[in-house]
Formats: C-alpha cells, structure tokens, sequence
C-alpha cells in the first residue's frame, strides 16, 4: 500500500472519532452514567491494487520482424471503491432509575416531589416543613423541619415555624420558646406596643388592658375614684361623715373644718375651730366660738368680728337688735336696754320730769323759755330746750337751714339736682324741670317747670328745655316758638349759617344746598349751563342752526351773521 494510502486510512479514523465524541454527550466520570459497547456500519472509501494488462514492445528475435515484436505483462495500480465497515463504540448512558437531563443523569421519582426535590431514584428530600414519600403532607403543629422529624419547644400556645423550628409568639409574649411575658410596661404583638396606662397601673401582656391600682379607675387608669368610692376596682364605700372625703387608695378621711376623728363624726372642742381643730378661737366678753369657721356667735350687748364691741348707742341686746325707748337723754344699757335716766328725770324710759311741764330748776320754780310748739321737752334742771323735727335754735324758733331736716336739723337731704325737703319729714321739694322720690328724673318730652306740670308750646323743634320750656329749634327754624323759617341768605341751627350760593340760587334753610337758578348749575350754582344745554337744572336742550350756542337761561339762539329767527334758519335780507 503506498503512502497515499496510510493517510486515507487516518483521516478516515479521525472522522469516526469525531462522529463517536457527538454521540458521546455524558460525562463518563457521573456515578450516575453507565455504558455499553455496541456495533455500528461505518460507509468507507477503501484502496486496493488494481490489476490490468500492459503491452510494451520489446527487440523482436525474428528476423523477419526485428523491428516490431510486443510483449505483456500483469501491472497493478491504487483504485478506491466504497465499502461498509463494522466497528465498536463505548455507549454511554444513565444507569436505571436515571434519566438524561440536560447532559446530566438525575433521578427519577415516580412521585412527583411536591415541596422537595428527588436525590434517588423514588426517592425525596422534603424541604423543612413537609413530609410524606411525596413531600405533600405539611408538618403537624409540634413538628418542623426535613421530613418532620424535629418536635417544637414552643410554650404558651405559641406557633412553630414548619421549616425553621422557630416560635411564632402569641400577643403578650416573647423569649426563644416563647416561654416569657412582655415586660411589665409593654404588651402585644413582639411585645413592641407600650402602655399608656397611669397612676402606677400595670398592663396586661396580650390586649393591653389597664388594671388598675387601687384609687383608680378609667380606661387608662387616669381618674381617681369618683367621690364616695375607694380601694382596689374602687368598690369599697367611704364612711366619711359630715362633708369628709376619703383617700381614693386607702380609704383614709380627710375631715372638714370643724370635725376631727376616723371617720369626722367629733366636732372640734371648746377653744378650737377649722381643719384639724388647729386654730384657736378669739372671742372676747364670752361669746362662742363656731368649730367650723371660728365665727364668734356674741353674747347679749356686744357685737363685732371677736365680740369686742358694745352695742352702739341707742341698741341692745343679742346681735344689739333692739332699741332702745329710753328718753330725754337717757343712756341705754346695752346688754338689757334698761335706761339710766339722767338728774331730772325718773320712769322706766325716763319720760318723767321732776318738775311740772313748763317749768324747771332744782325748786322747779323757774318758767321754760322754750317756744312750747316747737320744742319736744325742756330740761328741768337747766332749762334748755330740745327742739322738735324741723326747728333749730336756743328756744326751737329758727326753722332747718338748707339741706338739713329732722330733730335739731341733724339729717341731711337725700336730694339731687339743688332740691331742697321738708325739715319735718325730709321730704324732697324738686326745683323746675324735675321730679322722682329724690328729685333725679327729668321732665318727660314736651313738659317743663315745677313738678312737670307745664306744657312747652315749641313748633319745628328738636325739644324744649325741661327747666323753662324755652325752644330749642330744629335746622332751618327760628323764634320764641320756632315757627319762624330762617331768612333769605341763612340756614342751619339757629339759623346762624350764611348761605353760599350764587346766581340768584335759593339756599335750603335745613342744610344750605343751593337749588340753581335756571342756566346754572354745580354745587354753588356759579357754573353756566354745558354749551347747548340751557334752563333749569340744564335739562333743556337748545334748538338752534347756524348759531354760536344759545343763552343758557332762556335757550334763545344767538345767531351767526346773516341767519335770523328764533331757530336761527332764516337768511337775513
């Protein structure tokens, strides 16, 4: 075989080797791949010598054909033809129970490996949390993990987490199991909700509920016991006596100004009033102290904050509420009312004179000089007189000055407005343009003058004075009885504004507003009318051709030259 030949026969092998690497696709080291030989028909090209016979000419021996004699002879040459060759290959495959995947040998589970995956033929690794040959069937509540087989430390009725075996913890509760409550000032869900409950009240570790300490109540424990009320849930009933509350956690009476022990049912002792019975009473000339406020309740003939005043001159007895009769300058004793008459005087009310009326002196022998109608008594020893209400003077014969009235003319008039009062009764007596029990009222609207007796008789005005009835006369008017208009030129209040119009206006007496004449106009009236306007208040307008405008006060035309007429539209001849 020549050397053509041996290459044919290694290209030929090359090619196989490359048809045996493609069929070949698995990894041959996978423990999973198992393989075979097998037989195969490979189509060559093949060599072979070829056998033909060859002429070649040659010296002939024979003479007659010397030049020309031939000779044969068996020659072969490389031919190729097509052939069919068997050969053997290592057939890899995965093994039983192994299917190709991917270049890969992988088990096969008949059962589908619902939560895992197959690791041997017709067989699963469940994930953490199933279980079952499928892995279908979910761990039971005490179990976790691969297949199940862990058991749970959960406490308190906490969750176990099927894959992890970590606890899932009610509200209220926390630790690794499960197994502690929230602290105390915490409560739910990891126990991360803090409490707002009060007053030293705790939370309950799961819904958060306040429970309160005792003395409170609400929903976060925020209200002290409601009057009445103290203790644990505030159920127990306070005993508290006479306005006393008690301590809304112990129960404890805190008593109120006057009363003292457990339950405030001992008033204060004698001397001692307020909280506690601390403070010490300070009435004087034996009067009583009150144990609640320490308000002295005085004995007959005194009065004041500590009963350290006598009676005022003239009262007597409890609270000095009574008056005294006693007469003719006699003293009043202020605890009973009895009278200590003075010299000259006897009775029980020392109404008595010594002396016969009319005279007096210690022989009785001497004639009053008193004016008998106007004096209540004379004194019988001295004589001098005590003069009746409304009467002043040695001998009672001067009448109460001005503004004083009552006996000797000690009152004073309670009137107003320079009234004067009876000296008798001290009755008011108005002066013009009053009345009323005091003499503060002023007449009413149209009457005047003593008492409020007389009419004004005003027309056009704003009122009348209460004290003489004089006008007062309104915007406009003028006169005794404002019947008067204001005259050409003035207007206003007592019609002392001087009009400002001009042009023959006419001013209103109310309010000086100018009412223009006709061909003027504005404010004052000292604008003429707009050119082609005329009259009054302008409204007219002219009627004029061939004119230079018109008189703003009659509208007549002032024609230009060579045009005549009222109108202006005749030529001028």
């Amino acid at each position: 075989m020549g050397a053509g030949g041996v290459s044919l026969q290694v290209l030929l092998w090359l090619r196989l080797c490359g048809l045996i690497s493609l069929v070949t696709s698995l990894n041959p080291d996978d423990p999973n791949v198992c393989s075979h030989w097998e037989s195969y028909a490979v189509s060559v090209q093949e060599s072979y010598a070829h056998p033909f016979d060859q002429v070649y000419y040659t010296r002939c021996t024979d003479i007659l054909n010397w030049f020309k004699c031939t000779r044969h002879r068996i020659s072969y040459k490389t031919a190729y033809r097509r052939g069919v060759r068997t050969m053997y290959r290592r057939r890899s495959q995965c093994c039983p129970g192994f299917y190709e995947n991917a270049d890969l040998c992988v088990p096969l589970c008949t059962e589908e490996c619902a939560h895992g995956r197959c690791v041997s033929p017709d067989t699963c690794q469940c994930e953490p949390g199933w279980g079952g040959l499928d892995c279908s069937s979910a761990c039971e509540s005490d179990f976790w993990g691969p297949h199940c087989t862990n058991r749970c430390q959960c406490r308190n009725g906490a969750k176990c987490n099927p894959i992890t075996g970590a606890c899932v913890c009610r509200d209220g509760y926390q630790g690794w199991r499960c197994e502690e409550p929230c602290e105390p000032n915490l409560y739910g869900k990891d126990c991360l909700l803090e409490c707002q409950c009060l007053n030293g009240a705790t939370c309950h570790h799961e819904s958060g509920e306040c429970l309160c300490a005792p003395g409170y109540t609400g929903a976060f424990c925020e209200d002290p016991c409601p009057p009445g009320k103290h203790g644990s849930l505030c159920e127990q009933r306070c005993p508290c006596q006479n306005g006393g509350t008690c301590h809304h956690v112990t129960g404890e009476c805190s008593c109120p100004a006057g009363w003292v022990g457990p339950v405030c049912a001992q008033p204060c002792q004698f001397g001692s009033f307020g909280i506690n019975c601390t403070l010490e009473c300070t009435c004087r000339n034996g009067g009583l102290c009150d144990h609640i406020s320490g308000q002295c309740q005085c004995t007959a003939g005194y009065i004041g904050e500590r009963c350290q005043d006598e009676c005022p001159v003239g009262m007597y007895g409890p609270q000095c509420a009574h008056k005294c009769d006693c007469q003719n300058g006699a003293k009043c004793y202020h605890i009973n009312g009895a009278c200590l008459c003075n010299e000259g005087f006897k009775g029980p009310s020392c109404q008595d004179r010594f002396c016969p009326a009319g005279v007096y002196g210690p022989l009785c022998d001497k004639d009053c000089p008193c004016k008998i109608a106007n004096t209540l008594s004379c004194h019988p020893l001295s004589g001098d007189c005590t003069c009746a209400a409304g009467w002043i003077g040695l001998f009672c014969n001067e009448i109460c000055p001005a503004g004083y009235y009552g006996e000797g003319c000690k009152e004073v008039c309670a009137c107003a407005n320079g009234a004067d009062c009876d000296g008798v009764t001290g009755v008011c007596i108005c002066a013009p343009g009053y009345i009323g029990e005091d003499c503060s009222i002023i007449c009413p609207a149209g009457l005047y003058g003593t008492n409020c007796t007389s009419s004004c008789f005003c027309q056009n005005e704003i009122s009348c004075s209460h004290l003489d009835g004089s006008c007062i006369c309104r915007e406009g008017w003028q006169g005794v009885d404002c019947s008067i208009q204001c005259s050409s030129g003035n207007w206003g209040l007592t019609c002392n504004q001087t009009c400002q119009c001009a042009n023959g206006a006419a001013c209103d007496p109310v309010n000086g507003t100018c009412s223009c004449s006709p061909g003027w106009r504005d404010e004052l009236c000292d604008i003429p009318c707009h050119e082609g306007s005329y009259g009054l208040n302008c409204k007219e307008r002219c009627d004029c051709a061939n004119a230079d405008g018109c008189d703003p006060v009659t509208g007549s035309c002032r024609c230009v030259a060579g045009w005549t007429g009222m109108s202006c539209t005749d030529r001028d001849k």
